[in-house]
Order: C-alpha cells, then structure tokens, then sequence
C-alpha cells in the first residue's frame, strides 16, 4: 500500500515541478475532447492551481527555510474567502458558498502563478549567487 502512495506522491511531484505542461495538456486535450476551449481553459486552471499550491509552498520554505508556506498560502486563501463571503452577504443577503470558492480558486490560480515565478527567479538566483 505505500508504493501506492509513493507512487502518486512522485507523480505530483513531477507535475508540480513544471506546471506549464499538466496546463498545457489538460487544455488542449480536453479541448480536443469537449470541443469547448473555455470550458477547458477552466479545468486546465482549476487542476494546475492544486499543482501551484504544492510548488509555490515548497519553493517558500526552501527559500525561507520556513515550514509555514502550506498554511500561509491556506490561510490567506481562507481570509479571501471570508472577505468576498461577507461582501456578497451584504450585497446579496446570502452566500453562495460554491461561488466564492470558484472565485477564490481562481484568484489563486493567478497568484499562486505570479508567485511561482517570482519565488522560482529569487531560488535560482539563490542557487546559483550561494556557488
């Protein structure tokens, strides 16, 4: 039972490493599949967000030597959530929970994508200044 996991563990980690290329595939071969490229840019986002989370906090801690990336990346994720839960109840009267996560998620794609690059530059960087 624990190649299983040591299996999907690796194969995570193999994507999350570059995650242009899950991206990149979802997107085109779910469109080829569905026919329907925007429906298809939103799963490719959606996946690759999950891949982002796991990168960009690996790539905090080794820089920071830290163990808080996961958490902060979660925390600041739930304050999100709280924050645009707490608009559309005043806008609204009521929360629709599966669309302040869609939009928290989403948001996250683009962040966690900006961060991937700054915080992937800065490790090279530190990588190749500490030779």
């Amino acid at each position: 039972m624990g190649f299983i996991w040591d299996g999907i563990r690796n194969v995570y980690a193999i994507m999350a490493v570059i995650p242009v290329i899950p991206f990149i595939l979802i997107y085109f071969g779910y469109g080829a599949y569905s026919g329907d490229r925007k429906k298809a840019l939103r799963l490719a986002m959606d996946v690759t967000t999950a891949l982002l989370i796991g990168c960009v906090a690996v790539l905090f801690d080794s820089l920071f030597d830290s163990g808080f990336g996961i958490y902060g990346i979660l925390l600041v994720m739930l304050i999100g959530g709280g924050l645009i839960g707490n608009a559309q109840f005043r806008k609204r009267g009521n929360v629709d929970v599966k669309r302040v996560f869609r939009a928290i998620w989403r948001l996250g794609f683009f962040t966690m994508s900006m961060l991937y690059v700054l915080l992937m530059f800065f490790s090279l960087g530190k990588t190749i200044l500490a030779v």
